[in-house]
């Protein structure tokens, strides 16, 4: 796994999540029959080992799983990492700094783009020797629903400062729902536990009919 290894060589040591990971990713898909699933482009190699895994199970113990297909968005599918715009953002690999987090506070989010590494000049444009920028302007692209060439004509001729302000407060708007909701959760233990547990209820329930179709498939005896 392309992921496996790229995170390996900045980890001082390896976990048994980090190598497990595409395995446990190909269950989250297949147990659910899941048919089309959104992932970025980094994540297309896991996907391809999930239908690789539930061709061998459907050949081997008859038809059982579908076969799930990725859904690649045009825009957002490999967003990067504020501080080092030519790699992606990630909260294992990427920098604190560069790295935008969904329980961020608002203010937190605005250091964060207002530190981002831009280019030489003051263009708001889209260009190979520009990958900060171009960053910039995929982010508020995915976070207003705004086409990147509007972005571009909205901000000609308005420098870097501004325009960094207007992304992240673009994010924020998009963000601070989920953190104020997540807070509220975070701080009702009682809710939190309900909830979680009707989760996982749910998702047990869901579950079910495939796993029953697995045991009786290679002969093992239920729970």
């Amino acid at each position: 796994m392309t992921q496996f290894k790229d995170k390996s060589e900045f980890q001082a040591s390896i976990t048994s999540g980090l190598f497990t990971y595409p395995v446990l990713m190909a269950g989250d898909i297949l147990l659910y029959q899941t048919d089309v699933v959104p992932i970025g482009q980094d994540q297309q190699q896991h996907l391809e080992l999930a239908r690789d895994l539930a061709e061998r199970f459907n050949a081997r113990f008859g038809e059982t799983f579908r076969l799930p297909r990725g859904h690649y968005p045009k825009t957002g599918a490999r967003i990067m990492d504020l501080q080092e715009p030519t790699k992606k953002m990630s909260t294992t690999g990427g920098t604190p700094q560069g790295t935008v987090l969904m329980v961020d506070p608002a203010d937190v989010i605005r250091k964060k783009f207002r530190s981002a590494v831009t280019d030489s000049g003051r263009e708001v444009r889209r260009a190979p020797d520009k990958p900060g920028i171009s960053n910039l302007i995929e982010i508020m692209s995915v976070a207003t629903g705004d086409s990147m060439e509007a972005i571009e004509e909205r901000f000609s001729g308005q420098g870097y400062g501004s325009f960094k302000d207007a992304v992240a407060e673009a994010v924020i708007a998009v963000v601070d729902p989920i953190r104020t909701r997540y807070e509220e959760l975070r701080h009702d233990s009682a809710e939190l536990q309900y909830r979680l547990r009707m989760g996982a209820e749910t998702a047990a329930a869901n579950a079910e009919p495939t796993l029953r179709k697995m045991y009786d498939a290679m002969g093992f005896i239920g729970r």
